[in-house]
């Protein structure tokens, strides 16, 4: 009796482990689903930003020419989820230096359209942002689980590895320089 008893402890143990688990990656795929939609439409508005400044944009046109290609690359299916991680950083990067370039030209700084779609960005930049932070806290709570007595055990049966969180950009984490930004 006592046996059976330890049993089924041990099979309710083993199986709320299991649930447990399971119920984080899930939990992680879901989040890092809600973050692709939003990149999904800031790569949607690319195409029109990129329409709108590149003829006033001469001398940024190499950088115009990476940031879509970054967009084709991010679009194409099969891309793994660290390769969207890295996309993302690379066209978040360039999108900055696009929007700095754009306090350069008056014609860009008055055209409605152009406005419309850094204002646009802005937003999406934002919800990108807030999704990061949910998915990034999502992958915390699942390395955790993965890494902690005793679910350590289950996850490595499960054959559960580390998930990467999404980083700030080297260049990101620098002081502003706020004299540089006020230099005309």
């Amino acid at each position: 009796m006592t046996v059976w008893i330890v049993l089924g402890v041990l099979a309710f143990v083993l199986m709320l482990m299991y649930n447990t688990l399971i119920s984080h990656k899930n939990q992680v795929e879901n989040i890092f689903a809600s973050v692709d939609t939003v990149l999904k439409k800031r790569y949607d508005l690319i195409p029109n930003l990129v329409a709108s400044v590149q003829q006033y944009m001469s001398h940024e046109k190499e950088l115009l020419e990476k940031i879509t290609q970054w967009r084709s690359l991010a679009m194409k299916p099969g891309v793994s989820d660290e390769q969207k991680i890295s996309l993302d950083k690379q066209v978040t990067g360039a999108l900055g230096s696009i929007m700095v370039a754009v306090e350069n030209y008056p014609d860009l700084k008055a055209n409605e359209n152009v406005m419309h779609l850094q204002r646009t960005l802005l937003e999406l930049e934002e919800q990108i942002s807030a999704a990061r932070r949910a998915y990034n806290q999502a992958v915390t709570d699942y390395n955790n689980i993965i890494e902690m007595f005793p679910t350590n055990f289950m996850a490595n049966l499960m054959r559960y590895s580390r998930k990467a969180v999404f980083e700030t950009a080297e260049h990101e984490r620098k002081t502003v320089d706020v004299k540089v930004l006020f230099k005309s």
